[in-house]
């Protein structure tokens, strides 16, 4: 149950991430043929296991439901409001600012929680696999039935049944064994695994697992700089600024506009683009490791490409007046070709092989990183793709088209398939 480095893989993915982690040892203890369990044991191991699933992952929900909120809901609030584009963006600024400085400022919980509260608002606002992905497409289709302001309502669900769900499911056994609750990581453990089940060995594994860690030097920033580590940090960070450069959270935001502009009806093309993103997520989390991750990002890669030159050219023609009965049906299949093809690889793999490239040593300051270069990859597109479709609508798709095409050159010469392979194995494949 590698929590740990589940949750040193950075974005978006820290709830889902351990809710997988909790059922792939479900199934690794359920197939020990050691004597340890028996039928009950693992039906009641089993249950608390898919509970603890259901309540980790509706924090990843609440996060796709506000990564969601601002497509279907913007031009509704900016009318309300009588707010314009700036202003709008000037909001969302003003609360992650005070949020920060709240953060900066705190010396008790209060000032803290508020300060969390407005920097957690502001990336609603602002910003963007599975149950994110399904808390981003509910909002979507739900968002074009409901105002604004209920549909803000609904964001409160997922928040109440991770809230109430915590009082009923155990603490991370490896997390109590780091900081030395003895006695609470062993009925954290048994809790998970049934209490029938002889828990010895894998709780001796934990603690060999975690006494490895401490015992390893603790890297800093500077440290990734050194030739050892610097390819793993390329590649790593490099992902991620393909996977928000090309324009992901900006074309997710913006859905409906994209679609209004285009002359297609902005409620069917987001129930679409909602339906297909949870689809195709959800089939790419059983071919990733068949296919390979690096056939998936080529693959992605290049849908994207073709996805933002269908858009591109169906605003160029719009703003050309040439063949406008072309363009909402070129719109809408680039759009839909788009999310269809990031769901599919650049969505969830540079996720994957960052958890793999780095050195365990590194790996936590290395995550931290590509995360950081992640997210301000993510404000910055989406703070700039209104003022880019201003600029030019079809030049803007064409520059994500540009970036993307970019992407395939580096994974070609850069990327390794780590597929299968032991970290050994992998950092011989980058340093060679």
């Amino acid at each position: 149950m590698a929590i740990k480095e589940d949750i040193e893989r950075g974005n978006d993915s820290v709830f889902e991430s351990a809710a997988v982690s909790l059922l792939q040892d479900e199934n690794d203890m359920a197939g020990k043929e050691d004597g340890y369990t028996d039928q009950t044991s693992s039906k009641a191991s089993l249950w608390m296991v898919y509970f603890s699933t259901c309540v980790a992952v509706c924090g990843s929900f609440e996060f796709g439901s506000c990564a969601g909120y601002s497509s279907p809901t913007q031009t509704a609030i900016r009318t309300d409001l009588s707010l314009s584009l700036a202003e709008a963006m000037r909001t969302a600024t003003g609360f992650c600012v005070g949020g920060w400085l709240a953060i900066y400022f705190a010396e008790g919980a209060l000032l803290l929680d508020v300060g969390r509260m407005a920097t957690g608002y502001g990336m609603g606002v602002f910003s963007y696999v599975l149950m994110i992905c399904t808390g981003v497409s509910v909002a979507f289709i739900i968002g074009t039935v409901l105002t604004w302001r209920t549909l803000a309502l609904t964001g409160l669900i997922p928040c109440a049944v991770l809230l109430f769900g915590l009082f009923f499911i155990p603490e991370s056994p490896r997390w109590l064994a780091k900081i030395g609750r003895e006695k609470e990581f062993e009925a954290a453990l048994q809790d998970l695994r049934g209490k029938d089940t002889n828990i010895s060995k894998e709780a001796d594994e934990i603690r060999d697992y975690i006494e490895t860690l401490e015992r390893l030097p603790k890297a800093k920033m500077l440290d990734l700089f050194q030739r050892r580590y610097l390819s793993s940090v390329i590649i790593g960070v490099g992902l991620m600024v393909f996977q928000q450069f090309g324009g992901i959270n900006g074309i997710c935001f913006y859905v409906s506009n994209i679609f209004e502009t285009a002359g297609f009806s902005a409620a069917v093309g987001t129930i679409i683009y909602a339906i297909l993103q949870v689809v195709i997520t959800g089939l790419n989390t059983t071919v990733i490791d068949k296919a390979g991750r690096k056939p998936l990002l080529l693959v992605s890669s290049t849908g994207l490409v073709l996805g933002c030159i269908l858009s591109g050219v169906s605003f160029y023609l719009k703003d050309h007046n040439l063949a406008l009965d072309a363009v909402p049906i070129l719109a809408v299949t680039g759009i839909l070709i788009y999310i269809s093809a990031f769901s599919a690889g650049m969505g969830a793999v540079p996720w994957v092989i960052m958890s793999e490239i780095f050195p365990i040593n590194i790996k936590g300051v290395a995550g931290s990183l590509a995360t950081l270069v992640n997210w301000f990859g993510a404000w910055a597109v989406s703070y700039t793709f209104n003022f880019l479709m201003s600029w030019s609508s079809y030049g803007t798709f064409i520059l994500y088209a540009a970036i993307n095409a970019g992407a395939i050159l580096f994974v070609v010469t850069l990327v390794p398939e780590t597929k299968g392979k032991t970290l050994e194995q992998i950092q011989a494949a980058i340093n060679a």
